[in-house]
């Protein structure tokens, strides 16, 4: 499938005024964000990525197009020769596709609308969220059901608490939100190709698309209680920088898991197609 992923927006939360490069492409270990969810999608056989860019795009192109294997693959040299032992992205394709500085994510996917619409299903993401939830699974249930599109539905992540406040301001109870029975988008999406006729110019995937086909019955969750960590602040990105280095990484699956094939893939070849 093909993998749609917003990476032109300005990432205000994650500027440390040191770069001006986006968000997904703040590093975590010796990668980006970028990677390590485009590695995640790959890991599952999915291996065709649209780039939407805009603020920064210089800095996603020039990291691909002169990407070092070395970085993340054992390698051997041989009279100042290279031998890799593995490889990243060699199988990849890559679509770079610049969709505005100022467009909101809605319309940066009307713009690629090309490159998907023949697709069955294809999926999306904001490329800076980082999870090891069972994409394969989500994207059977997707696929068997009737709904045109689906979201990943996590708790929430805010540390704050509820105060449940009486008319006469006397505290009735204390308890943190996490203990709410109330979900938000994950970020990780699987849309048939429809989805993108109920957003409208300039309009936004979630507040337009997915708020619309959920009135209409056609938005399916995939409820998920595993790890999941966006990289929103800098804060953020600290803590997935120090789970990296203590060798805490639940989202790199790729390391405890083989590689996975399409489910699809698995289907015609079982029916021998």
């Amino acid at each position: 499938m093909k993998v749609v992923l917003f990476c032109g927006g300005y990432g205000m939360r994650m500027r440390n005024g040191d770069s001006d490069a986006p968000k997904p492409m703040q590093m975590v270990g010796p990668r980006p964000l970028i990677w390590h969810v485009m590695r995640y999608y790959a890991h599952y056989g999915h291996k065709e990525f649209i780039l939407c860019l805009g603020y920064g795009a210089h800095h996603v192109k020039n990291y691909f197009l002169d990407y070092h294997e070395t970085e993340s693959n054992d390698f051997v040299m041989r009279h100042g020769e290279i031998e890799l032992q593995g490889s990243d992205i060699a199988d990849w394709t890559i679509h770079f596709v610049h969709t505005g500085l100022e467009s909101p994510i809605g319309e940066r996917l009307r713009r690629v609308r090309h490159l998907v619409e023949d697709e069955e299903i294809f999926l999306a993401n904001y490329a800076d969220v980082l999870t090891d939830a069972p994409l394969d699974h989500m994207i059977e249930r997707f696929r068997d059901s009737d709904a045109t599109a689906s979201l990943l539905a996590v708790p929430p992540q805010a540390v704050f608490h509820i105060v449940d406040v009486d008319p006469g301001e006397r505290v009735n109870s204390i308890y943190p939100v996490t203990d709410m029975r109330i979900r938000e988008n994950g970020g990780y999406f699987a849309l048939r190709p429809e989805a993108i006729d109920y957003i409208p110019e300039n309009g936004d995937l979630v507040g337009d698309a997915c708020t619309s086909l959920a009135k209409e019955g056609k938005l399916l969750s995939y409820t998920y209680d595993g790890f999941w960590q966006p990289a929103d602040t800098l804060k953020e990105r600290n803590a997935l920088e120090a789970a990296y280095r203590a060798g805490t990484r639940p989202w790199m699956v790729w390391e405890r898991e083989p590689e996975r094939a399409p489910l699809e893939g698995l289907v015609d070849e079982a029916l021998g197609r």
